[in-house]
């Protein structure tokens, strides 16, 4: 009866150290897996936020020489213009548009891409079919004017060209998956739809 006793006694020790055992196990393994899904989770945010598709590259390679058509119109207004606030204005598309470029210029070189095609020194006629993009002949006849002139062709052109804009971005922004350049769409948007209105009230439109 004694032994009897004593082996049950045992026996029981030995469920329950097992049991403990089992799940001190249990709560370890599944802390592990915590962590583990924890930094998958967080890798796969990391790659997420950094990830491109074919609508970012488009929107860059398309948008640099669109803003450098801008900056190259907005240069001729520092002595061409008559109108202070077509010169004010131009300072500022400078001033946005400049930064804009070099930032575009960055994605694409960590995306591996060509950027030949997206740089300055092409025709303005190869870059023609953007939306709001001048040809050479409307830049040449702007860089002949002068004065008030000058002021109505600028604004006149630059509102064409801001309105190419802000259609560039909007696709960016409805399709592209990067989000620094779907922020920049957003940005252009706001801008450019503000400076068109802007530039219709100097022409004295409402």
């Amino acid at each position: 009866m004694r032994n009897t006793r004593t082996l049950t006694r045992r026996a029981t020790l030995t469920a329950t150290a097992l049991t403990a055992a089992l799940i001190l196990t249990a709560c370890g393994n599944g802390s592990d897996s915590a962590s583990s899904g924890d930094g998958s989770s967080s890798a796969s945010a990391d790659a997420t936020a950094g990830a491109h598709n074919a609508q970012d590259v488009s929107f860059a390679q398309g948008m640099i020489p669109h803003h450098q058509q801008a900056l190259e119109m907005a240069k001729l207004a520092t002595d061409r213009a008559s109108s202070a606030e077509v010169k004010d204005l131009a300072a500022r598309i400078e001033k946005a548009q400049d930064p804009e470029i070099q930032t575009m210029n960055g994605w694409l070189k960590s995306w591996g891409v060509d950027m030949s095609s997206s740089m300055s020194g092409m025709d303005d006629s190869a870059h023609s079919d953007m939306p709001g993009m001048m040809d050479s002949t409307h830049m040449d006849m702007l860089k002949k004017a002068s004065g008030t002139d000058f002021d109505t062709m600028f604004l006149t052109m630059m509102i064409e060209h801001h309105k190419g804009a802000v259609n560039m971005a909007t696709t960016e922004k409805n399709k592209g998956k990067y989000g620094s350049a779907t922020a920049m769409a957003d940005d252009i948007i706001t801008a450019q739809t503000g400076e068109i209105t802007e530039m219709n009230k100097l022409l004295g439109k409402n």
